[in-house]
């Protein structure tokens, strides 16, 4: 199991996460695991009554959960409303990010008037752009470039291989991951004769504070304003944002999840993976779009959306019941044309 890179003790950090200690408070907890994989020394979490037989059977140092569990718990309880939530924290004790050590790798290539804060770090190979920005404690990992006139804000990491082209600016604490692209061209076509005329892409990309950005991400810069990311948005691997997009805060959106140019997604949204969202739409905030789901009209009411195209999840749950039913109704209905027929046969 993990190895904590700071050691703590069962009173520290239920004091960290503001939890009701039951227990010994002077339990060294030296690494994190599963219920059913931990051992001396290991913290670990339950949230669901489906393991429950773990957490009754767990040899770790200490569980995080809720009073409601409290009594199943063997071991020292860290009593706490949102068991998850506390998780989180006791890993980002446990386990802190690494502060990189300011400074500018003498293979990174710096342009002109570009300015790197002396607390920011920047790696191997990266390259900065003209007139680029790069604040106190930033981090530009090996290989990443910023185009020119980028600005990096304070406490961000942007990962290895990770690519802003001009224009993009990113806020503060924002992280993005390997090989994610911010600023590339949106794809703006118009027809001409028997092809096509790239229509020139002269906007460009903004991302909020406390944003996070997937490996291999795509964010389209705008034709003409901006494409923008709000505030504490969380964006898995594998997205596409098209153009003109306008990304609300905090929003969720899972791995492999499209969105076509000029749709606006309101504040707190989900999106789980492989959704789609046709272009110039609105999609409520706190509006959630299940997997697999393509939403190709405006979503003017918040709620969960499913199936293609969009509706309702409960009435999709209806209509995929019923469709499984369609072979065996089929079947019915044939039998019935057939007794229809022979009745009518009969009678002439």
């Amino acid at each position: 199991m993990p190895r904590a890179r700071q050691a703590s003790t069962t009173g520290e950090l239920a004091a960290e996460l503001g939890a009701e200690l039951r227990g010994a408070e002077d339990i060294a907890v030296t690494g994190a695991s599963t219920l059913e994989a931990a051992d001396t020394g290991d913290l670990a979490f339950f949230t669901s009554k489906r393991y429950l037989n773990q957490l009754e059977a767990t040899e770790a140092a200490a569980v995080i959960l809720d009073a409601e569990a409290a009594p199943a718990c063997p071991t020292v309880a860290l009593l706490v409303a949102n068991p998850y939530a506390a998780w989180a924290r006791a890993l980002e004790r446990l386990f802190p990010e690494p502060v990189p050590e300011p400074g500018v790798h003498h293979s990174a290539v710096i342009g002109p008037e570009a300015e790197v804060d002396p607390a920011a770090r920047v790696d191997a190979h990266a390259v900065i752009g003209a007139r680029s920005r790069v604040e106190a404690g930033a981090w530009i990992e090996a290989n990443a470039v910023l185009g020119a006139d980028c600005r990096v804000g304070a406490g961000t990491r942007i990962g290895p291989n990770a690519t802003l082209y001009d224009g993009t600016e990113v806020g503060e604490r924002a992280h993005i991951h390997a090989s994610a692209v911010l600023g590339s061209r949106g794809f703006g076509l118009a027809p001409e004769g028997e092809g096509y005329r790239e229509i020139p892409q002269v906007g460009r990309v903004v991302v909020a504070d406390d944003v996070e950005i997937g490996a291999g991400t795509a964010i389209d810069r705008a034709a003409l304003e901006e494409t923008r990311v709000g505030r504490g948005a969380k964006i898995d691997n594998l997205v596409q944002i098209a153009h003109n997009v306008q990304i609300g805060d905090h929003c969720v959106i899972s791995g492999q999840v499209g969105f076509a140019g000029s749709t606006e997604l309101g504040s707190h949204c989900t999106v789980a993976a492989q959704a789609g969202v046709a272009g110039h739409l609105q999609v409520a905030g706190g509006t959630t779009i299940s997997a697999k789901a393509g939403v190709i009209s405006d979503i003017g009411e918040p709620g969960v959306y499913s199936g293609f195209p969009h509706q309702p999840h409960a009435k999709w749950r209806r209509d995929m019941a019923a469709l499984r039913h369609l072979r065996e109704l089929r079947k019915r209905l044939e039998a019935l044309e057939r007794v229809t027929k022979a009745n009518g046969q009969g009678d002439s």
